[in-house]
């Protein structure tokens, strides 16, 4: 599958500090991919020099083929969306129409369905929109370009779960009938854990993880009972945390469950609850990781 990101050896410094330290990695196009990780992470940084606002200090990034920075054949192809994204004076209408100009796939019907969706008058002036208006304003344009690569830097602030639902509803429909490639940062882990094929995390200015999200869904399970029963079941496999109070245990299980491991959880008096995306992202982002065996996921072995 051809790469519509592809990032090699990236580092990006300020002065004394590395916000970027070579990061690589490729996202295929015609896929949505969750970029995730703390706050300072370095997940802003990397998108604005994908979006061609930031020069890198060292390393390659190529969208579509070729360098974001200053090349108008690229930029065109791409639409990015900040959290803090700003506006001139005008209402939100004319915000579209302006942006009708610069993408070439726009799709003022969408647009304006958007708005309606969200509750958006296209004769207000952005300045009186609150908070949440103007995220969704960011995501009618966003979705509205339909650009082969559309990058959302945590799009939603200030949207309640109703809106973000309209967000995710009307992304997935749209990337139906007119495939791209998105890449989208979120603190919202779990809620928009359906939307990924893939899944970047930064920590630190670094990835410590890049894989399918298939993958990482269900690759960890959470054992919990008597100690000696867990002990029993873990033996030998890859641990991640390991938690005991009194006659009772917790590990974090790395690796799928065989219908005879179930049994023997069942017939232990064990409960087994798989790790939700959001709890493995916060174990890469921990630091915790080495390879696991099949999977090209990274983990902690530790001996049962």
């Amino acid at each position: 599958m051809t790469a519509a990101l592809s990032v090699t050896g990236l580092t990006r410094r300020y002065w004394d500090q590395i916000a970027l330290d070579d990061v690589s990695f490729t996202v295929p196009s015609g896929t949505i991919s969750g970029l995730l990780g703390r706050n300072g992470a370095g997940k802003t940084t990397l998108l604005r020099i994908l979006a061609g606002h930031e020069f890198p200090s060292s390393g390659s990034v190529r969208v579509l083929g070729g360098a974001p920075t200053e090349n108008s054949g690229v930029l065109r192809r791409l639409v990015f969306v900040r959290e803090d994204q700003a506006y001139p004076d005008i209402k939100a209408g004319q915000a579209l129409r302006a942006a009708s100009w610069f993408f070439p796939n726009w799709d003022s019907a969408l647009a304006s369905s958007l708005l309606d969706d969200f509750g958006v008058r296209a004769n207000k002036a952005i300045k009186r929109l609150s908070r949440g208006q103007r995220s969704a304003l960011g995501i009618t344009i966003g979705l509205a370009a339909r650009a082969e690569v559309t990058l959302f830097d945590e799009p939603y602030a200030g949207l309640d779960a109703v809106a973000r639902k309209i967000f995710y509803d009307r992304l997935l429909a749209d990337f139906a009938e007119f495939p791209r490639t998105v890449l989208l940062s979120t603190h919202l882990i779990d809620e928009a854990a359906a939307l990924f094929e893939g899944v970047i995390v930064i920590d630190r200015g670094r990835v410590v993880l890049d894989a399918p999200a298939d993958v990482l869904r269900g690759i960890a399970t959470r054992v919990s009972g008597p100690c000696l029963a867990v002990d029993a079941l873990a033996g030998g496999r890859p641990v991640w945390e390991r938690r005991r109070l009194g006659s009772q245990a917790s590990v974090v299980m790395v690796g799928p469950l065989s219908a005879d491991d179930r049994e023997q959880a069942r017939s232990s008096g064990l409960d087994l609850t798989p790790l939700s995306l959001q709890q493995v992202v916060v174990q890469a982002a921990a630091g915790v990781l080495a390879p696991v065996p099949e999977t090209g996921f990274e983990t902690e072995r530790t001996s049962a």
